[in-house]
């Protein structure tokens, strides 16, 4: 058996187990993931973040080799211990880890850059805790029919990258958002071979306030099922919103999930448009496990 020193951290409500290994020497099998995630048996997490040296993971090369200065790299796991490219709001609450550890420093006005399996993202200090540039997004081809219990009837979906795969879907009121069934995953037709974040997406009345676009977002994580939050699948959703509502939509939006509200902004870059995720990122307990 292994002693590992743990700390569970949060963003709104989205909760990861963070484990320092510097050098890259644990070994974190699926099944010890999803022990450790296990609510009932193991500490209880929507995901595992190990924090370790890009030059210690082999899939830190190619972040090493996009940004130098990455020094840090984000292997995150989900629930049932599939690996996912990053999470929006995991690696704010990975930063607020490494910065309380000692591992890393982030002075106002600097930027922390962090190599993921979905490229190396900027992490910046904000009033709410941290931005992060998520890079640019992208809108996968077709609409997929999404079907979700209790629903009455399916309906098309929109796909956006960013860089996690997500499916979109509109609600009409109060009622079906709230009342949606996602203990159980979504069904998609077609099925992405990757799977994918479905989102449940209502806008509020009005959409814009003060030129800020709001929705209120569900979301059922693919190997994590549904959580509070879910930082790419807030910017998705806020993409497909604009996206919907046309042109003149904002590209400020504030997105409220079960857990809390995050922010969302749209921005020009030279490489094309970027979308930014700000939010709170919280760690409220440390520990040891035997693994």
């Amino acid at each position: 058996m292994t002693t590992i020193a743990f700390t569970k951290g949060h963003g709104t409500g989205n909760d990861f187990v963070l484990i320092a290994d510097p050098d890259g020497e644990l070994d974190l099998p699926p099944e010890t993931v999803a022990a450790i995630c296990d609510r009932h048996f193991g500490v209880g997490a929507d995901g595992v973040i190990r924090a370790v040296q890009s030059r210690s993971i082999p899939d830190g090369a190619a972040a090493l080799a996009e940004e130098p200065d990455a020094e840090w790299f984000m292997d995150y796991r989900n629930a049932d211990g599939s690996i996912a490219e990053m999470c929006g709001n995991g690696i704010r609450v990975y930063t607020r880890f490494l910065l309380e550890e000692g591992l890393a420093e982030l002075p106002d006005g600097s930027t922390l850059p962090i190599g993921t399996r979905g490229g190396v993202r900027d992490v910046q200090r904000s009033g709410t805790g941290f931005s992060v540039d998520l890079g640019r997004w992208a809108l996968r081809p077709g609409e997929p029919l999404v079907s979700v219990r209790s629903l009455p009837v399916a309906r098309p979906g929109i796909g956006i990258t960013v860089p996690n795969p997500h499916v979109v879907i509109a609600v009409a009121d109060e009622d079906e958002l709230d009342s949606a069934d996602l203990t159980v995953a979504p069904v998609l037709d077609p099925a992405p071979p990757e799977g994918a974040n479905v989102e449940l997406v209502l806008p509020r009345e009005p959409l814009v306030r003060d030129g800020v676009g709001r929705i209120r977002m569900r979301v059922h994580e693919r190997g994590s099922g549904e959580t509070l939050s879910c930082g790419t699948g807030v910017a998705a959703a806020a993409l497909a919103t604009r996206h919907w509502a046309g042109r003149g939509a904002p590209s400020a939006w504030r997105v409220e999930v079960p857990g809390g509200v995050l922010g969302v902004r749209m921005f020009p870059t030279e490489d094309g448009e970027h979308v930014a995720l700000s939010g709170p990122a919280e760690l409220v307990f440390r520990g040891a496990l035997e693994v």
